[in-house]
């Protein structure tokens, strides 16, 4: 594929990224190191290199699926693209409006209203007040809550967050869609629903990531994809090449269970 130096014209440039973090583990305690420590849990501190000096870049308009199996660093990598986790080393760079959908209902207030939510999830996506109120009507016929948008969101299922936060990023007509694993929300008739959405903005002049499982799915909307391990970039290629050569690795197949579920 074409190296950085081609990137011009490049909705998200990814620059030699790593991104490093420490995490605190309790030590299952012996009889004696219990007595000696008067109870006290014994911590040990981790260092972990989710991201390892991975570089890439997404032209505009274009769609970057990213494949890997769990804990590959995948959604490391697309929070460190949506400015949530700094890189520990290296750059990224974005040029857009950026919409994420990372995990569902995170920055929801559960005390709010669904409204209200929403008012101030365009606000901080930087709509003004006339926008908003255009696209308010948009959000709630897509989520199909109805009534349940004026009541606390702490009265939701899992399923009503999902469906609101899935309407919410897709509906802020942003330049940049960064979907993290949430194309399976509702019910069967709402995922496809949302699955005909993301279709929709994928033929649209907007950039989108999106990070799957789906493997077929990476096949159908993307125009390149990435395949992550163990926080390092294995490949960065057409999508039927990465899928490929990701089931090959796995010595799984690809027959229809295959393709929906790595």
């Amino acid at each position: 594929m074409s190296s950085l130096s081609a990137s011009s014209g490049s909705s998200i440039v990814v620059d030699d990224v790593s991104v490093t973090y420490k995490t605190s583990l309790d030590k299952r305690p012996t009889l004696k190191s219990t007595v000696t420590r008067l109870g006290r849990r014994e911590r040990v501190v981790r260092e972990v290199e989710a991201v390892k000096h991975v570089s890439f870049h997404v032209p505009h308009g274009s769609v970057l699926g990213i494949i890997g199996a769990n804990g590959a660093g995948k959604s490391t990598l697309v929070r460190t693209i949506a400015g949530i986790l700094p890189p520990t080393s290296g750059r990224v760079e974005v040029f857009g409006r950026v919409s994420t959908l990372l995990a569902l209902g995170v920055g929801f207030n559960k005390d709010l209203t669904g409204r209200d939510n929403v008012r101030l999830g365009g606000l901080a996506a930087g709509l003004d007040r006339a926008r908003l109120a255009d696209k308010y009507e948009d959000i709630v016929e897509f989520a199909e809550l109805g009534d349940f948008m004026d009541m606390p969101m702490r009265t939701y299922s899992s399923g009503m967050y999902g469906r609101l936060a899935f309407s919410v990023a897709v509906n802020m007509d942003p330049d940049i869609l960064i979907v993290d694993e949430a194309l399976s929300v509702g019910d069967a008739r709402f995922r496809r629903k949302s699955a005909n959405k993301m279709k929709e903005l994928c033929t649209q002049e907007r950039t989108v990531v999106l990070v799957s499982h789906a493997l077929q799915t990476v096949r159908d909307l993307c125009d390149q994809a990435i395949w992550m391990d163990q926080g390092v970039m294995k490949m960065w290629d057409e999508p039927d090449a990465v899928v490929d050569a990701y089931t090959e690795f796995l010595e799984v197949g690809q027959d229809a269970l295959t393709l929906e579920d790595v």
